[in-house]
């Protein structure tokens, strides 16, 4: 036993040793993993066009807008039908985008504007930069962030609102902001130039392209109008020819990501901040004058269409809300797919881009938004178990000229949309599932469905603030700053 004994504990150094090497190239084979998992992280380019209708893409059946570039993504990618944005206007979109909050939540229920405007609608002066915020969550997961296009979460005429790089970007070139604005077409060339960049240090980028077309000014260029010479109607022609330029600058991005071969390996998006701009009645065609993005033709060259939705820019029937939704992500993303009953939200984004990146959320966020990974790769949402809730601003009764843009609060549940005016003297009902086009009015026939949705809004509305709070008012104001004022 004793020699037994000895042997034993003259063996264990060795086995020691044979061990401690084996974890060693355990531990170095788990690095590699580690590193090779970190290099694969996927990219995310965000587009994000401005009034762009749900109608006015080659592949939703325009009879003159030519999009090849987007209709190549939808091609690839998947086409979402039920996507809707947080709001009919577009600050208040984007505060969505960029929070995964409902814009109520900040007061910012309308466009920012000049201080006394915010001023008077109760609202900020710019999005809080302490905000929880997508760029930021993903610049700490160890993401090359950068922002090109439009901004708008501020206003050019507040010298002193944050820059855009205040919010989590590493680079930016934007318009409707404070500083030098960049020219509306170049920003599909500073998106490349940081693409390569990011590509050649191997790092994952996450890129906003938030293009301007076709918000007016429509700043046209000689080139795309001629692709649009046979059309008689001097608006057409313009108008399609400010979104022919928009795709050609989109197709530049998707193109930089076919030369890096790292297509494969980035989720593209292509939305719109809200439906369609539309004159309320005939109107000249005029030229005007943009403080942000300079000359350029007016509202009555404004021809958008919703594809037969209700309403459009400003409202909150479907026409103004219900936007294009196209994603792309190679062997992740079914191709040539066409989803049309996953209702998806705006909301949604922050939570969703998280997951793709492998990025934490702090234990105190709570988005409005749930994440959709599982969706975008084909299970289909058909309903929400998550209530989404909209505020708006609008007149009552509807101007006769405007006849949808009254509904001041709306909310969806399941497959029922409840639409409200400011005070719920007036609500409208309607199953959003079997008639995206808001045509039949349930309240008469389901008034339980209506005293519930009810219910839901104002528990909903008891949550938000009376008034903006935190670093969010510009110098300009001299007594909203003080306590108790609004």
């Amino acid at each position: 036993m004793g020699h037994t004994a000895d042997t034993s504990l003259a063996v264990a150094p060795a086995m020691q040793i044979v061990l401690i090497m084996k974890f060693v190239q355990l531990a170095v084979a788990l690095g590699l993993s580690l590193s090779a998992a970190a290099a694969e992280k996927p990219n995310i380019l965000f587009i994000f066009a401005d009034d762009w209708g749900w109608g006015d893409l080659g592949c939703h059946g325009h009879p003159y807008v030519k999009t090849p570039n987007i209709d190549r993504l939808a091609r690839e990618g998947t086409d979402f039908h039920r996507f809707t944005v947080a709001s009919g206007v577009c600050s208040p979109s984007r505060t969505a985008v960029m929070t995964g909050h409902f814009p109520a939540r900040y007061n910012i229920d309308g466009h920012f504007a000049w201080v006394p405007s915010n001023a008077r609608r109760n609202m900020p002066d710019w999005l809080d930069p302490g905000a929880p915020l997508l760029p930021r969550f993903l610049q700490e997961a160890g993401y090359a962030t950068a922002h090109y296009g439009k901004w708008h979460l501020a206003n050019n005429m507040i010298p002193d609102s944050p820059l855009p790089g205040a919010y989590g970007y590493d680079a930016y070139g934007a318009f409707n902001c404070a500083g030098e604005q960049m020219p509306v077409h170049e920003d599909s060339g500073h998106a490349v130039a940081f693409i390569e960049k990011a590509a050649a240090a191997e790092r994952p980028f996450f890129v906003n392209l938030w293009l301007h077309e076709p918000h007016t000014p429509f700043h046209t260029v000689p080139k795309y109008e001629w692709r649009f010479r046979h059309l008689e109607n001097e608006a057409d022609r313009i108008y399609a020819s400010v979104l022919s330029h928009a795709d050609d600058r989109v197709g530049q991005v998707l193109d930089v990501l076919d030369r890096l071969g790292i297509a494969d390996n980035t989720l593209v998006i292509f939305s719109s901040d809200n439906g369609p701009a539309r004159a309320p009645g005939p109107t000249k065609l005029e030229l005007m004058y943009d403080t942000a993005t300079g000359a350029g033709w007016g509202i009555g060259a404004a021809k958008g269409v919703t594809g037969g939705r209700r309403g459009y820019k400003a409202a909150l029937f479907e026409g103004g809300i219900g936007v294009p939704f196209i994603a792309r992500w190679p062997g992740r993303i079914a191709a040539g797919k066409v989803d049309k009953r996953s209702l998806i939200s705006a909301v949604d984004l922050l939570p969703t881009f998280c997951e793709v990146a492998g990025a934490e959320l702090p234990d105190s966020y709570v988005p409005d938004g749930v994440d959709i990974v599982e969706v975008l790769r084909g299970k289909e949402m058909p309903s929400r178990g998550k209530p989404l809730f909209w505020k708006s601003s609008a007149r009552w009764p509807a101007p006769r000229t405007r006849p949808d843009h009254w509904v001041s609060y709306a909310v969806v549940h399941k497959d029922r949309k409840l639409v409200s005016n400011r005070d719920g003297s007036h609500l409208e009902l309607y199953d959003i599932a079997a008639d995206p086009y808001e045509k039949r009015d349930l309240k008469g026939s389901e008034p339980e469905v209506v005293s519930a949705l009810q219910g839901l809004l104002e528990e909903w509305k008891a949550t938000l603030p009376a008034r903006p709070s935190g670093n969010v008012f510009s110098s300009e104001r001299k007594q909203e700053r003080q306590p108790g004022n609004p």
